[in-house]
């Protein structure tokens, strides 16, 4: 994390959702009318604001004749299809260790992170959900492992959103690492208020606005989503919690890299961080404008946690990660 990065950060749903074509048809290679199609394959959440960025692309010299297939799911498992073959042009995930995996399998370019956002396309933070009007009076990470309080949080085996929030409160309540017992006594407690643990972050936001629990972990943008879209939910940014930073790619085996490198580039403009923080991103650069964010007096990133190749096996290895131990107590699936 650059000083660059935090500056501006300061200043201002294999997919279960269906394969959507965005904008117009095509096979896939450039036809006769000089049409592309690329393939964008991304984690859950952005769904709404790309819709918007490809139709701002589209009116541009670089995507007049460019159109898109959509493939949006738990950002796991939608690694894990493009590595099984899935085709994609870009992929958007929200995670890096799922972006590492497709550099492992040789489908992303190992300097794909070489830029001066670190290959980072948006940043949120975890916050916490509540009703409207927070009826239980949900405020601070101790305030979720009380007695008779249900948390929403999606299976950390299956969605990068579920990471990023236990992570954050792993983080607030461990000191940032430093007193790991703190951390982990408080995992097994708030794991055992979590009644149901979807597969993304999306499917537990609908969980939770279809009436399941008393409050929600979740990325500051879906709670600002769902708040757009009419759900009587309130959200508290915790004083201490983790900044979320979503890396993006264009694939190797792209047969339109050009394209859908014009398209990468253009989510970096002005117009395109402007829809994400409109869809409630926090910008990774200073361009956008008309939205500012509240900036927590213990913001922390995964870094200070010994960064995500560390934290991944230390925490959710399927067999032997921290996490992993507290869930098989709990008899909730590790491995798929």
């Amino acid at each position: 994390m650059t000083v660059r990065r935090l500056r501006g950060i300061a200043a201002a749903a294999v997919a279960t959702t269906a394969l959507v074509t965005a904008c117009g048809g095509g096979n896939g290679s450039a036809g006769g009318d000089g049409k592309v199609q690329l393939a964008l394959v991304a984690y859950s959440t952005p769904q709404a604001a790309y819709k918007d960025i490809i139709a701002a692309f589209q009116k541009t010299t670089a995507g007049k004749n460019v159109t898109f297939t959509q493939s949006f799911g738990a950002s796991g498992d939608q690694s894990r299809a493009v590595g099984n073959g899935l085709k994609a042009d870009v992929v958007a995930f929200s995670l890096e260790t799922d972006m590492t995996r497709l550099v492992k399998a040789g489908l992303v370019a190992g300097d794909w992170n070489s830029g001066p956002t670190k290959g980072m396309v948006t940043d949120s933070i975890v916050v916490i959900g509540t009703r409207k009007g927070n009826p239980k009076g949900i405020k601070t990470w101790d305030d979720l492992v009380k007695p008779g309080v249900e948390v929403i949080t999606p299976n950390p085996f299956t969605s990068g959103g579920a990471r990023w929030n236990i992570m954050a409160a792993y983080g607030a309540k461990s000191n940032k690492g430093a007193d790991q017992n703190a951390g982990m006594t408080y995992l097994d407690s708030l794991f055992k208020n979590v009644p149901v643990q979807d597969d993304s972050g999306r499917k537990s936001l609908q969980t939770f606005t279809g009436g399941k629990g008393d409050a929600i972990l979740t990325y500051e943008n879906e709670a600002i989503f769902a708040q757009q879209n009419g759900q009587a939910i309130d959200y508290t940014v915790p004083d201490a919690t983790l900044l979320i930073e979503n890396p993006i790619a264009v694939t190797k085996n792209s047969a339109h890299a050009k394209e859908a490198k014009a398209f990468l580039d253009f989510l970096y403009t002005k117009d395109a961080q402007t829809i994400f923080a409109k869809n409630g991103y926090r910008p990774v650069t200073q361009d956008a404008t008309g939205v500012t964010f509240p900036t927590p007096p213990q913001l922390f990133t995964i870094d200070d946690l010994g960064g995500w190749p560390d934290v991944t096996t230390k925490f959710f290895d399927a067999k032997t990660g921290l996490v992993a131990d507290i869930e098989r107590k709990l008899g909730v699936a590790t491995e798929k």
